[in-house]
């Protein structure tokens, strides 16, 4: 329907007037600021007020490591204005958990994911937060394949491994070694799992007889690391990376073989439960136990002479770098890239124990204290 001439000019009017009070008000106004609805928030951030979205998906909240990954971050976060949100499996290997928290993540419309990854399981929703634009940063464990994240921030944990290997190996001193495998799993495999397990054999001078799959070295032989020797492999037995776990892995393997002189375990919860075990049978003064995490807790392990040797590893630095790595991306900074010959960005590990042997380069527990994490 068509208006009138008259009636056309008396809005036109009323809407000049209506402007006009509008400037006057804003030029007027020295508390209040005039702008769009939406001047508040931000194209980098989820939110409304320039906060970065990012989420920290870790593979549990049980293990001290993750738990310093989460206090890392959360002051990473607050530096960074970064709204963070913490989710974790149930246990590790719990893949369903992580999988509803980055589908979260994408609802949500945070910018990145930093993840501990339980398994391949959780790949499918990786990628899909890829496509939804989220960057996908990997801590400590890589995806398998790598690609499902964009980049992976760890320790190198085949580097890690061959530290303590070659560690036990010099402290052999020729002797033969009768040795227990106590891996993560043995139902899945995870890239961090196949790492230590290969470079603690590879440390040992001992090939692992696969690049994708523990278990795989030849049960007997010789090792040419140290002064070199004769080997057994009594056991390789799933932990979980748990104390639990650790301690049954442990049983299992002394039933299977008495004779057991060197324990390798997947991190120091495994190691724990290896020796409550092994205290439990009498044997603790008889077993060198050998261990990756680098906990303040670890390191009094090796003081007291629990572990004979500790590769340590910086968990909440991984966790505070990839906080910071998105913030800077969602804001328009360069994407992170991987640590020169190196297919991630290496965050550092050194050997810890009492004494030095073999010429390698060791640490005290003492010297190692100022960046151990846990209590």
């Amino acid at each position: 329907m068509n208006m009138s001439s008259t009636q056309t000019s008396g809005r036109r009017s009323r809407r000049i007037r209506a402007a006009a009070i509008g400037i006057t008000v804003c030029l007027g106004a020295t508390l209040a600021a005039c702008g769009s609805s939406d001047s508040g928030s931000s194209s980098s951030g989820s939110g409304g007020d320039g906060k970065v979205g990012v989420s920290l998906v870790l593979k549990t909240l049980t293990n001290p490591y993750f738990v310093s990954m989460e206090k890392d971050a959360k002051t990473q976060a607050a530096k960074d204005n970064v709204s963070l949100t913490v989710a974790a499996g149930t246990t590790d290997g719990d893949t369903q958990t992580q999988i509803t928290a980055i589908d979260n993540a994408i609802s949500r419309g945070d910018k990145g994911i930093l993840i501990t990854t339980n398994g391949d399981a959780v790949n499918a929703a990786l990628k899909r937060a890829k496509q939804a634009g989220l960057f996908v940063i990997a801590l400590d464990t890589a995806t398998n394949p790598a690609d499902v994240a964009d980049i992976t921030y760890a320790t190198d944990n085949e580097q890690a491994g061959k530290l303590v290997g070659q560690y036990a190996a010099a402290a052999l001193d020729g002797k033969p070694a009768v040795v227990a495998m106590l891996d993560l799993f043995n139902n899945q495999v995870v890239s961090v799992d196949i790492q230590r397990d290969h470079g603690f054999l590879e440390g040992m001078g001992i090939d692992p007889g696969s690049k994708t799959e523990n278990g795989k070295e030849a049960k007997s032989g010789k090792y040419t690391g140290g002064k070199g020797g004769t080997y057994k492999i009594a056991c390789h037995q799933p932990t979980q990376g748990a104390i639990d776990g650790g301690r049954t892995a442990m049983e299992n393997c002394l039933s299977s073989n008495p004779d057991i002189n060197v324990v390798y375990a997947i991190n120091e919860p495994a190691g724990e439960g290896a020796y409550n075990a092994l205290k439990a049978a009498g044997k603790e003064k008889d077993v060198a136990i050998y261990a990756i995490d680098g906990s303040c807790s670890g390191l009094k392990n090796v003081t007291s002479g629990e572990f004979a040797a500790d590769a340590v590893q910086y968990p909440g630095k991984m966790a505070a770098l990839g906080v910071s790595s998105i913030a800077k991306l969602a804001r328009g900074g360069s994407k992170p890239s991987v640590t020169n010959g190196k297919t991630f960005y290496d965050t550092g590990t050194a050997l810890v124990a009492a004494k030095s042997l073999g010429g390698l380069t060791v640490q005290s527990p003492s010297q190692a204290a100022s960046a151990c994490w846990g209590s």
